[in-house]
C-alpha cells in the first residue's frame, strides 16, 4: 500500500461498485487483543483486508479507556500482524468518532484544541480510515437546540484542515505513507449501542444532501477542497440498532429511498455504524444498497464473551473438586468487577439485582468487554486457560458446549486448545460479514 501512486483500499471498493461490484467491508473496532488476532487471523486465511478502528474514547491523546495513544494502538496491532506474518500493506488502521466527544464537558475551545491534537496524533500513527464525528454538543453550545448542519461541518472541517496539515508532516519522515481518507456525517447512532430500547428513524434523503452540501461548502470555506476527494463515506442511519435483548433489523424496503439518493454522489458510499448481530442476509442486503461499511464490534467481544462462558462451564465440569487445581470462577470474577466499578454500564443497564447481574453477562451491548483488561479478569482468564491446556478437553464437552467448533475439530479444520476455541467463537461471528462482502 505504500508508494506514490498507490490507491487507498477504501477508494478501490468505490472504484469497485462503480465498474458493477457491490462489494463492502467490514471494520473491526475493538481494542480486544482475541478479537484482533481472530480478524487478523481470518484476514490471513481468506486473503482479504483488515480493516480495524478504534474510538475517542478508546485510545487517544491521553489514553483513552484503554490507556494506548494512537502511536500505542498502532504498534499493538502491527505487532498482532506481525505473529500472524499479516502483510502491512493488507492492514487498515482507523479512527472512529474522532472529535469532541470525549470532551463534551469542555466549551469549544478547549474542545475543539483536543480534538485537533487528537487527530495529529491519529494521522502521525499512521491511521489512514478518519472518521470526523462533530455531531454531539459541547458545554456552551445550546443544550435546547440541535447542533445546526453549519456548525457541525465547520469544526469537521476544522479537523480535516488539522488532518491534512498532520499528513503533510508525515509524509516528509515517510514518502510513501498513504494518503488518510475521510467519513463524515452527523447522524451517528451512540457508540455501543442505545441506552433504551427505543424507536430507530431511517436517515431522511434530504437530511443526508443537507449534510454532503453543508460539509463540502464548510470544506471550500476552510480552503480545504482537494481534501473533498479522499471523502469516501458518509454515517447514516439505516435502521438497524441494537439494546439489551433486541435487535433492529435492516429493512430494505424503509431504506429504498435513502438508498435512492446515494446514486447522485457515484464516489461516496455509506457507512453503517451499530450493524452488530445483523443476520448474514441483512448485512449483504446492507452491501448490495451501498452501505458498504459496516462497523462492528460489542458482537465481536459478545461472541468473545460467549467462549470464556463456555470454556469456564468445560472448566469446571472437568476439574471441580479437584484439590490440586484452583479454578479461575472466571464468571464470578467478572461480574464482581463489573459490580465494583459499575461506571462502564450504570448508564445503560436499569433493574433490580437479578436483572441487573443477568445483564451485565448477557445483554448485547456487551459492556462487560470494558472490564476484560482488568488486572483481577485479566488474572481469571489466563487461569482458566491454563487450567484447561494442563487437562485434556473431552470431545464430548466441546460438543456440548461449543457445538461448532467440535465439528470444525471433528473435519480437522481446529485444534483442542482453549485460545484457539475461543478465536474460533468470534470468527463465527466474523465469517458472517465476510460472507457478505465480496459479490
Amino acid at each position: 500500500m505504500k508508494g506514490v501512486n498507490a490507491m487507498h483500499p477504501l477508494k478501490r471498493l468505490i472504484a469497485d461498485r462503480k465498474s458493477g461490484k457491490p462489494r463492502g467491508v467490514y471494520s473491526a473496532c475493538s481494542a480486544s487483543p482475541y478479537v484482533l488476532e481472530a480478524v487478523i487471523q481470518r484476514a490471513v486465511e481468506t486473503g482479504t483486508e483488515a480493516l480495524i478502528e478504534s474510538t475517542a474514547n478508546q485510545v487517544n491523546q491521553f489514553g483513552g479507556y484503554t490507556g494506548m495513544a494512537p502511536d500505542n494502538f498502532a504498534a499493538f496491532v502491527d505487532g498482532v500482524a506481525r505473529k500472524y506474518d499479516f502483510p502491512r500493506d493488507r492492514l487498515i488502521l482507523g479512527g472512529d468518532h474522532l472529535g469532541p466527544l470525549t470532551w463534551q464537558s469542555e466549551p469549544e475551545a478547549s474542545a475543539m484544541e483536543k480534538s485537533e491534537e487528537l487527530i495529529r496524533r491519529y494521522i502521525l500513527a499512521g491511521f489512514t480510515k478518519i472518521h470526523i464525528d462533530t455531531s454531539m454538543r459541547v458545554s456552551d453550545d445550546n443544550a435546547a437546540l440541535r447542533l445546526s448542519d453549519e456548525k457541525i461541518s465547520a469544526r469537521a472541517a476544522r479537523l480535516v484542515k488539522k488532518a491534512e496539515e498532520s499528513y503533510v508532516q508525515l509524509k516528509a519522515r515517510d514518502p510513501g505513507a498513504l494518503r488518510p481518507v475521510y467519513v463524515i456525517g452527523s447522524e451517528v447512532p451512540i457508540p455501543g449501542g442505545v441506552q433504551e430500547e427505543e424507536a430507530v428513524s431511517v436517515t431522511k434523503p434530504e437530511d443526508f444532501k443537507k449534510t454532503v452540501d453543508a460539509f463540502k461548502a464548510a470544506f471550500e470555506e476552510y480552503g480545504i477542497s482537494d481534501a473533498w476527494d479522499n471523502v469516501v463515506a458518509v454515517v447514516v442511519q439505516p435502521g438497524v440498532e441494537f439494546g439489551d435483548e433486541m435487535v433492529h433489523e435492516y429493512d430494505r424496503s424503509k431504506a429504498k429511498a435513502l438508498v435512492g439518493a446515494l446514486k447522485d454522489y457515484p464516489e461516496l458510499v455509506f457507512e453503517g455504524h451499530s450493524t452488530d448481530y445483523q443476520t448474514s442476509e441483512k448485512i449483504r442486503e446492507m452491501v448490495e444498497d451501498g452501505i458498504a461499511i459496516l462497523k462492528v464490534g460489542p458482537a465481536l467481544t459478545f461472541a468473545q464473551r460467549e467462549a470464556m462462558f463456555a470454556l469456564a462451564m468445560m472448566e469446571e465440569e472437568l476439574l471441580y473438586g479437584n484439590k490440586n487445581v484452583e479454578l479461575s470462577n472466571f464468571r464470578a470474577v467478572l461480574e464482581k468487577a463489573m459490580f465494583d466499578n459499575p461506571s462502564y454500564w450504570k448508564k445503560h443497564y436499569h433493574g433490580e439485582r437479578n436483572t441487573l447481574a443477568f445483564k451485565c453477562k448477557y445483554s448485547f451491548s456487551d459492556r462487560c468487554r470494558y472490564y476484560f483488561p482488568e488486572p483481577q479478569v485479566r488474572q481469571a482468564i489466563g487461569r482458566m486457560m491454563g487450567n484447561l491446556r494442563t487437562t485434556k478437553i473431552p470431545l464430548s464437552l466441546i460438543s456440548q458446549y461449543m457445538p461448532v467448533q467440535y465439528a470444525k475439530i471433528r473435519k480437522g479444520m481446529l485444534c483442542v486448545d482453549p485460545e484457539a476455541l475461543l478465536r474460533d467463537r468470534i470468527i463465527n461471528t466474523i465469517d458472517k460479514y465476510l460472507g457478505a462482502m465480496e459479490p
